[in-house]
């Protein structure tokens, strides 16, 4: 066995049915999620009548989720210098899920980038494909080591990582932190995604369409509030932006529904006119800010 699957599969302690679990995830990344993308695509829209499948839907979402980052917030995940462990019952505030809520991130500066087995799954342009991001030495060399030539696995900056995301941000993707059950119940997998071309985003979709309370995405725990109405340009970007959505306009006047809202801050980053701002709204979950984490959550 390899050094690094050792230490991948360490991080299950006893548990050798999750660290298997997590080696295959990994080793086998594109045809797992090319079976899941198959299912959610072509089937679940027709199961949403089965109301017996609701504690079936409720495990998956409790144990394969993520949590929308903020630009500002995936910015300081990327250019943490020290460890931060929090995996007390408390994240839960942050990470609204029964089971995977960790947020475990070790040897942060090491960063590796790999395909998005989603984005190739669902026939992505090439250039947006190598876009998966792992923050944390564990799994990141494990990704080198086992997935280098199979998904273009390869290290890189903490400097580059950023950018990759920026680029994606720029492109009207949302920033996703993934905690799944599959691969230990933290966080350091981070992802630019499209509801064209992810599956999560997909599934949750199409669970919300089932039941709203549903919820395979948490928001970031903010909401957007709009400026001077002499500023706005009333041009629909922030409408044409937000994949949620959560802004449109009607006979040339803006709604804005808050509950729909993702926080994800597009919106604010495209916005010609600069009227549009993020705040912390109380009534959503904790944002996955580090300087939160490391005042109020550490272990």
């Amino acid at each position: 066995m390899r050094p690094s699957t050792k230490v991948l599969m360490s991080k299950h302690g006893w548990r050798i049915d999750k660290a298997i679990h997590n080696y295959i995830y990994f080793a086998f990344y594109y045809p797992y999620v090319w079976s899941i993308t198959q299912f959610v695509v072509k089937v679940s829209p027709y199961l949403a009548w089965c109301k017996l499948l609701n504690p079936i839907l409720r495990m998956i979402v409790n144990r394969y989720h993520a949590k929308i980052l903020s630009g500002s917030n995936v910015t300081k995940v990327l250019e943490l210098q020290e460890d931060v462990s929090a995996v007390t019952e408390r994240n839960k505030k942050i990470i609204p899920f029964e089971y995977a809520h960790k947020i475990l991130l070790q040897n942060p500066q090491y960063i590796a980038v790999m395909d998005c087995p989603c984005k190739k799954a669902l026939k992505s342009d090439p250039d947006k494909i190598n876009s998966c991001i792992c923050v944390g030495k564990k799994t990141a060399e494990f990704w080198i080591d086992r997935c280098g030539k199979k998904y273009n696995a390869r290290q890189i900056t903490q400097a580059e990582a950023l950018e990759l995301v920026k680029r994606f941000r720029k492109m009207g993707y949302v920033t996703q932190a993934f905690f799944k059950v599959a691969t230990g119940g933290s966080t350091g997998i981070i992802c630019s995604c499209h509801k064209n071309d992810c599956t999560a985003l997909r599934a949750h979709f199409q669970l919300q369409k089932y039941h709203p309370s549903l919820r395979m995405t948490a928001e970031s725990g903010y909401s957007v509030k709009f400026g001077e109405s002499a500023n706005c340009k009333s041009c629909g970007t922030c409408a044409k932006i937000c994949q949620f959505e959560a802004i449109e306009f009607k006979n040339g006047a803006r709604h804005y529904n808050r509950q729909s809202c993702s926080g994800c801050g597009l919106c604010m980053e495209h916005c010609p006119g600069g009227v549009i701002e993020l705040y912390r709204d109380t009534e959503k979950s904790v944002p996955l800010d580090i300087d939160v984490v490391r005042q109020e959550y550490l272990s």
